[in-house]
């Protein structure tokens, strides 16, 4: 049976909650990903920043991104999944949340992220339609 694991792209890093969106921007473009997990001082995940993320909400809403942290950029409950949960909850945690990147963590540590493009290597033609439609939707 597949797992988080299996899917997951490893070695993925986290940004601190104080480091910078023009930090957090650089780290994108060293790593070549689109999306950074944000850890707090206890270097557990407090939320993710994405590319868009500090285009829209930072740049266009025209903050400095030399001032404006990750910290003050997160929003909402960051989710994540267990290495060990099934290709099943995978799916469901990311259709029911709508989200695209999904941090995978063992022993409440960050050791992976699980994107649509991973997904994409799993899924059937079948379950890759649904996904694209339930986490698509609405948007």
């Amino acid at each position: 049976m597949t797992n988080a694991r299996d899917m997951m792209h490893s070695g993925a890093q986290s940004i601190p909650a104080t480091e910078t969106l023009t930090r957090a921007a650089m780290m994108m473009r060293q790593l070549n990903v689109g999306a950074l997990p944000i850890s707090d001082s206890n270097d557990r995940m407090c939320g993710i920043v994405t590319d868009r993320d500090i285009v829209v909400m930072c740049v266009a809403a025209g903050m400095d991104p030399a001032k404006m942290t990750c910290g003050e950029l997160a929003q909402g409950t960051p989710r994540w999944i267990s290495a060990d949960a099934d290709l099943k909850d995978v799916l469901d945690m990311m259709e029911s949340h709508q989200i695209r990147r999904l941090p995978v963590v063992e022993n409440k540590r960050l050791i992976g992220m699980i994107s649509e493009a991973d997904l994409a290597h799993h899924l059937t033609d079948a379950q890759l339609h649904e996904f694209v439609e339930k986490v698509y939707a609405g948007r």
